[in-house]
């Protein structure tokens, strides 16, 4: 097996993608192509059962693909250690673990800057969980979780913040964020991508979101349908463009605005 590139170089190239499921007849994937630059910003979209969250699972190694490739610089998914892969790429998902444990243990778990106060902060704050954490009984050493005799409970959106700021504990060269604040208000999340670029500056930034407003941060968004890729381009051009984006896009404008 070989090592993850140090640092990727050149790009991630995912040519001619397909993926079934065992327990599928069709394919959820089927001829994904396009190629992302290093430190580029990338939102999927779709609707549900497009496929995103299987690009994404395929993008991280947990599925390999039945047909095509994908390639960190050069370097074929299939051949490089699963261990080098994960120490450099980091991932958020919607459906994230909330642990019977301290603050601290929640955020840094397996992290050997766990016990640096200052550096588990950071990343807190980065997370906006940041004065949630300063007016907690015990900081960063507050348990919880209904599990202790004391623990304190969080609400869903405050434990999703908390799974957030794991991501920011790792330098990792790739951040996959998969609905990161699907259980955020809109005002909670706009603080989040209204930060987008400074928070992940450097990073390769691959994002699922169905709020298209957090795109706009994007350097390339993929709108993928039924499993295929059917658009391609920056907010502004799909916009432009008035196609399947565009009018999910001006959807979500008039919900809000109503």
């Amino acid at each position: 097996m070989r090592a993850f590139p140090e640092k990727l170089q050149k790009h991630i190239l995912i040519n001619n993608l397909s993926f079934t499921y065992a327990t599928h007849t069709s394919p959820q994937l089927k001829g994904i192509s396009f190629m992302i630059k290093p430190g580029e910003k990338i939102a999927i979209v779709g609707e549900n059962g497009a496929g995103k969250s299987t690009l994404v699972k395929c993008l991280l190694g947990l599925y390999m693909p039945d047909n095509g490739s994908i390639k960190f610089d050069g370097v074929d998914i299939r051949t490089i250690d699963p261990k080098s892969l994960r120490e450099h790429v980091s991932a958020v998902f919607q459906d994230f673990e909330s642990y019977n444990l301290t603050v601290r243990e929640n955020i840094a778990m397996g992290h050997g800057k766990i016990d640096d106060d200052a550096y588990v902060e950071v990343a807190a704050a980065k997370a906006g969980v940041g004065e949630l954490i300063k007016n907690l009984p015990n900081g960063l050493d507050t348990e919880l979780g209904a599990m202790f005799h004391q623990g304190h409970e969080l609400s869903g959106g405050q434990w999703q913040k908390i799974a957030l700021s794991r991501a920011f504990m790792r330098d990792a060269q790739i951040v996959i964020l998969d609905e990161p604040t699907a259980a955020l208000d809109p005002r909670a999340e706009a603080e989040i991508y209204d930060n987008f670029a400074k928070l992940y500056e450097g990073k390769t930034t691959i994002m699922i979101s169905h709020r298209l407003s957090s795109c706009r941060f994007a350097d390339k968004i993929i709108v993928l349908h039924n499993g295929e890729i059917i658009e391609v381009g920056s907010h502004e051009e799909l916009l432009h463009l008035e196609g399947s984006y565009a009018d999910m896009f001006n959807t979500q404008a008039k919900r809000y605005s109503a």
